[in-house]
């Protein structure tokens, strides 16, 4: 149920409802805009009359919400979430924020010199995976907390920010001193426990959609993360598995605007895991831009190659230096930047 609240009610006003809320058993959330504050009321009980609400003082409307997701619809809030960090990067803004790096971290050489090469052709974040989700038990799985160590040294040399996936829940504490932003996996999107423990924590949570989800499941993962009270959460479109094996995945490219309908949140694109294929990276990446992507997670690589993981969907440095120059032709036909 969501409550409006009329542009003059007073705190007082607005306290009040709230309690009145959670003496009928709902759990209570807040989101303020220019115009007005808004109620969030999530329970299952449905015995109530919205009458009986619409009554009390402040209150402009009360709406029962049929979509089973509360916090992560735009009838909680209706504007964009726009997620701010320290150093002036916004993601959910006008500005499409390009996070790329490494699948992995493998050494001190190899991350230093992707940072560097990423940086410089103007990506704000810089990713790799410290702690890897394998399908095979005997491929390369990660160095661990010496990894996270080197994601905070290169990104603070390069002025980037990082973003690092973390699998489980004894990973999370291990990991806030040295990550900005933390990424849940297409393999974890179900992790309900994990999902939970995030929504305690303050700090930005990108949620990849799983490998056979749809929409409305993505959306309602989110809602887990969101109900606990972190509100900068981050959609990311990653592809999903199809009957075509031509690619790795199927990136759903109508799942951004999509998002964009039913939800406040900024939805992510990654063309690398959506592909799997190098050379289908940058048209898909541009595609995802043009469809109203706010950010990009696309992997770069020093030398592909020899890349412990994923060395075939990973961008040369020189490739990824032209699709920005691309990206930032595409970007001001659709009113954004890059």
């Amino acid at each position: 149920m969501i409550v409006a609240m009329l542009e003059t009610a007073t705190e007082d006003q607005i306290q009040d409802v709230t309690d009145h809320l959670m003496r009928m058993g709902f759990a209570v959330h807040r989101t303020t805009g220019a115009r007005q504050s808004v109620l969030a009321a999530v329970g299952r009980r449905i015995d109530f009359d919205t009458r009986d609400l619409e009554v009390l003082s402040g209150v402009e409307k009360v709406h029962r919400i049929s979509a089973p997701y509360k916090l992560v619809g735009r009838q909680f809030r209706p504007h964009d979430t726009v997620i701010k960090f320290s150093n002036g990067v916004e993601i959910g803004g006008k500005e499409v924020i390009v996070m790329a790096g490494p699948c992995s971290v493998e050494s001190r050489e190899q991350l230093f010199k992707a940072a560097e090469q990423v940086s410089k052709a103007g990506a704000k974040v810089l990713r790799g995976g410290a702690f890897k989700p394998r399908s095979s038990p005997y491929t390369f799985q990660g160095l661990g907390l010496e990894g996270l160590k080197l994601l905070r040294e290169a990104g603070d040399a390069h002025g980037l920010l990082v973003i690092s996936e973390v699998m489980e829940i004894s990973q999370i504490e291990i990991m806030l001193p040295y990550i900005d932003i933390l990424q849940v996996g297409a393999r974890n999107m179900q992790n309900f426990n994990l999902l939970r423990e995030l929504g305690k924590v303050r700090k930005p949570v990108l949620m990849k959609r799983g490998i056979a989800a749809t929409i409305e499941e993505m959306l309602l993962s989110a809602e887990y993360i969101m109900s606990g009270g972190n509100y900068d959460v981050i959609l990311c479109e990653r592809g999903i598995r199809t009957f075509e094996t031509y690619t790795r995945n199927t990136l759903d490219i109508s799942a951004i605007p999509i998002v964009h309908k039913l939800s406040h949140l900024p939805i992510t694109s990654d063309p690398s895991h959506g592909t799997g294929l190098r050379d289908k990276v940058a048209p898909m990446a541009c595609a995802s831009l043009a469809a109203g992507a706010d950010a990009l997670l696309i992997e770069v690589h020093p030398d592909p190659d020899h890349a412990l993981s994923d060395g075939a969907q990973s961008l040369f440095p020189e490739q990824f230096e032209d699709l920005m120059q691309r990206l930032r032709m595409i970007a001001p036909a659709v009113g954004r930047t890059i």
